[in-house]
Parts: structure tokens; sequence; C-alpha cells
């Protein structure tokens, strides 16, 4: 139950130690006989309640004017920075989502589509989306280097998606300025189904908010976020939300591939094992063109190399020696190594021991990027280098656009992530559409794929990072091999891929290559849903 603020100041005041200069004079308190300890205790908590930041219950939005030149061709738009309020099915208040969304004046809302973006985690705010990515603004990077401490470059983004679609940046609940309400814990939002409740609710309370129900629609996830986009698509659908089209960037939909005590993770990393290796110059025999080698790998790992893991402790000396020698080739560590994994080489030791003999570790979310460890002797790397690079420059720079030019302003924290909030426990288990009861690891690839069976009009683009291993493209092509969809549904499914990480955006090459993608996707699905003519 949360505290009144009162209360909890008084809580926290009552164990602080006194401080003289604030009391009154020692003796009686005051007629009523209260102590001068306990006069001083209840005015100081009333002062810091009366000063008490709380998350508004009524909701607030603030609008700017602004505008950017892309190719020639300005582009006026609005920029909107606010909250929703979503409220359970007696229309009480229970929680106050943060959003900030962009939209290009003087458009046709009933043919103007509109994009829901959101970031992953499970556990992190859209931060990184929405100052990285396809805003008007964004941080400019160069990838993969670690961005210098302030002042920052950030500005015009060349490669912004205004020029196609409206877009609104979503903030979970305990994470940026959203908040439970009144008695309403965060946990209550913390799980798989929980989560994509609220979104779902954030979403349609947008849309009718802004009479946008006629408007194309897209959802755009990255990393837990596109485990949170398939779940979403289908409860939109169940309520009667169509969409055309969702959009998974750096996917995970199935977390049962990767329980401990089965091979297929060891499978679906290799290729991305063989990559990294590809591009920091470990391969013996090095192929010149990335994409023909993965095609191998592939094979390999699908064939040769899955089929001796299913042998577990059965597998011979030869055919544990041949299979460590073809690993070997393909992702640039010894046979010798391999063999001590038992062929199974966890990603931290990959990370570790690809690059020891430089006394390097390379990245998880982008294995481009090169750590310094304490020293070169260790299993696994000491902190992910593709994590740190950025963090500060991303972190910064938004509260500094927030204010300055959104105009939006409150002394609420705005917390980028959900993971050091004490009590944060995230709830795996899932109701997959016609599936009895919840289940632990979820396998949203369900939820995809019934709304996409019933929606024929419904489009999934997978945006994939060669160098990801946070959310490697094998287990990606895995995961939606797996939908089992018909012919019919299996043609409205697209495959991108970019030489970058989880965060392909970082790459500014990559960047303009998703615009070009997304320009393309946008206009053939949207065209695609269009009536042919008037009923």
């Amino acid at each position: 139950m949360m505290l009144r603020p009162s209360l909890l100041a008084l809580a926290l005041l009552l164990s602080l130690p006194a401080v003289a200069q604030d009391r009154p004079p020692d003796g009686p308190g005051g007629g009523d006989g209260k102590s001068a300890d306990k006069v001083h205790d209840e005015r100081v908590a009333k002062e810091v309640g009366d000063a008490w930041v709380s998350p508004p219950v009524a909701e607030r939005e603030v609008a700017t004017a602004h505008s950017i030149n892309i190719g020639g061709r300005t582009l006026k738009y609005h920029a909107f920075a606010g909250t929703l309020t979503l409220r359970d099915n007696d229309a009480k208040p229970i929680a106050s989502v943060f959003y900030t969304a962009y939209t290009l004046d003087g458009a046709n809302p009933n043919s103007r589509p509109v994009t829901f973006f959101w970031n992953g985690g499970p556990g992190s705010s859209s931060i990184w989306l929405r100052m990285g990515s396809f805003g008007p603004m964004r941080v400019q990077t160069t990838s993969p280097e670690t961005i210098r401490p302030a002042p920052y470059a950030f500005g015009p983004n060349p490669d912004t998606l205004l020029d196609k679609t409206d877009m609104v940046y979503i903030d979970m609940i305990g994470t940026g300025y959203s908040r439970p309400l009144g008695d309403v814990k965060a946990k209550q939002f913390w799980g798989v189904d929980e989560d994509a409740d609220a979104f779902a609710q954030t979403i349609m309370r947008w849309t009718t908010k802004n009479s946008r129900w006629s408007s194309p629609k897209f959802l755009f996830g990255e990393s837990y976020g596109t485990t949170r986009a398939a779940a979403v698509a289908y409860q939109l659908q169940d309520r009667g939300m169509a969409l055309n089209g969702v959009i998974l960037l750096s996917s995970i939909l199935n977390y049962g591939i990767e329980q401990s005590g089965y091979d297929q993770s060891y499978i679906t990393y290799l290729p991305s094992y063989a990559a990294t290796a590809w591009y920091h110059h470990k391969l013996a025999n090095r192929p010149p063109e990335l994409a023909p080698f993965l095609d191998q790998v592939r094979a390999f790992a699908a064939g040769p190399y899955a089929q001796a893991l299913a042998k577990g402790h059965d597998i011979t000396p030869a055919e544990t020696d041949d299979i460590a020698n073809k690993m070997s080739a393909l992702i640039g560590i010894s046979p010798e190594y391999i063999k001590r994994a038992n062929l199974r080489v966890d990603l931290g030791r990959f990370e570790k021991e690809l690059l020891r003999d430089q006394r390097l570790t390379v990245g998880r979310f982008d294995s481009r990027y090169t750590g310094v460890d304490a020293d070169a002797a260790g299993e696994n790397p000491d902190y992910d280098a593709s994590d740190t690079a950025i963090a500060g420059a991303f972190i910064a720079t938004f509260n500094d656009y927030l204010r300055r030019d959104l105009g939006y302003k409150t002394d609420m924290p705005y917390l980028v992530a959900a993971y050091g909030e004490k009590g944060f426990d995230w709830d795996f288990k899932h109701r997959a559409p016609g599936g009895w009861g919840r289940q632990n690891n979820p396998d949203v690839a369900v939820d995809l794929a019934a709304a996409m069976r019933t929606n024929p009009y419904l489009h999934v683009l997978s945006l994939n990072g060669w160098y990801d291993m946070a959310t490697p493209f094998f287990a990606t092509e895995y995961d939606i091999a797996h939908m089992m969809l018909e012919p019919a549904q299996k043609k409205n499914l697209e495959f991108r891929y970019y030489p970058s990480g989880h965060m392909i955006y970082l790459n500014p090459d990559a960047l303009h290559q998703l615009h070009v993608d997304l320009s393309s996707f946008y206009d053939r699905t949207v065209n695609a849903a269009t009536p042919r003519g008037k009923i």
C-alpha cells in the first residue's frame, strides 16, 4: 500500500538526528502539551508533504510547434509531451502514462499513419528509441565509438519517419514519468500479460483522445519491446482495433528456447558469433562478404552442429574433434577451448575469449564495440562496452530536450529503468491465445500468429543487426519460422538485416537504410489495406 506523503515523511524524519537551530527552546511545546521535538517533527513533515510531487491524475499535455528540413522539403509539425490516465472497469484511475508524440501539420488523420514506439527490458523506458531513432531530433552517433562527455551532438534527424507516419513514444509504468496512481502498486503492471494490457489501454486512450481511430496503425517494439508488440497486437485486435503493421527491431519472441539445459540457444547464437569473428578479422580464411558466409554458418548450425549437440555425452571423441575444428574455423576460437566447453560456448565466455590475445572484450548489445577489463584472465567481461558507450549522452540530452524544446517541466524524477527499483520482479507467465492457463517462458509468436491469421492485412517486418548478441538474428528466424503460418499469411512477413548491433539506429549508415526500408514498408502496407471502392 502507498503511504500518504505526510506519514512517510514523518516516518523518515523520526529516524533523523535533531537539528538544533530549527527547534524551539527546551521546555513545553505549547498549550497542548506537545514536546518541542514533536512540534518540530510535525512542522517539517507537513512541509515535506505539501511539497510532495505526485503523478497527475488529470491528463496533462504540453504542445509546441516546430519544423524540420529534409531533403529540401520543410516539414512543419507539433510535438506533444504529456500523460494519459488509465482506468479500471469501474473508471477508477490506476496509472498515469507518460508519452511524447510528433504529428505532421495539415495531414489528413483518416489516411495518415500513426506508429506507437517502445523499448523493452523488460523494465526500460523508451528513452533510447525516442532520442536515437526516428524522431525529428536525435542524438548524433558515430557507431561503434564511445560518445564523448558533454557537450553532446544533438540536432535535426534527416532520417526521421515524420515524412511517413506520426509517432508516439510510450514509457512503461514504473519508468520515465509513468507511475501507478492511488493505492495501486507498480508491480500490478510488471508482467507479460499485465504490461501488454496497460499498453493496449494506452494506445486506445491516445487514439480516442486524438480522434485517430480511422488512421492506419503500426506498432514498433525493440528488444523485449518485440515481446510486448506481439502480445499487444493480439490484445488490440481482440478489442476491435485492427493493425496495419508490426515492426520488430532486435526480437525475442520465444523465451522457451532460452531455457538452461537446452541446446537451441547455442545453435541460434553460432551465426552471431561468426559475424563477430568476421568483423574483428579473427578468421583464418576470412570470406570477403558477410551475408553469403552467414548462410553457410546457418546451414552448419542447423545441421551438423545441432545433430552433434543432440547426442549429449554420447558423442564420440572423433565427432567432437570434427565439430570443434569446424566451429573454430567459423567463430575464431581455438578448438581446444571449444572442446573444454563441451562444444557449448556461452555468450559471456565468447565475449571474453575472442579478443583475449589483445586484452579486449566484445560487446553484447553490439559486438563491434570493444572493452578493457581489469585483467585478461577472467571468464566473462566486467561490463558491456556497447552499453556504457551511449548511456550518458542519451540521458543528459533527453532531460535537456524535454524541458528546453518540448516545454515539459516536472519535479518528478525521470526513471530510465525500473531495474534498480526495490521490488522489481517481472512475471514472465503468459496466457497465449487458445492456451490452457498461464505458462512460464512466454512464446508470444503464438499471439502474433493468431493476429495474422485473423487479420489478413497485418504485415510484420523484422529488423535485425548482424552484430546483435543480445537477441541474435538466427533465434528470431527460428521463432518466426515456428509461427506455422499458411502461405497466405507468410507472404506478409519480411526480414531486413543491417551492419549494426541491437540498437541498429546507432550506425548512421544503417539508420539511413532503415528509413529507406521502412518508407517502402509503410507505402506497401497502407496501400494493401486501402479499399478499392466504396461500399
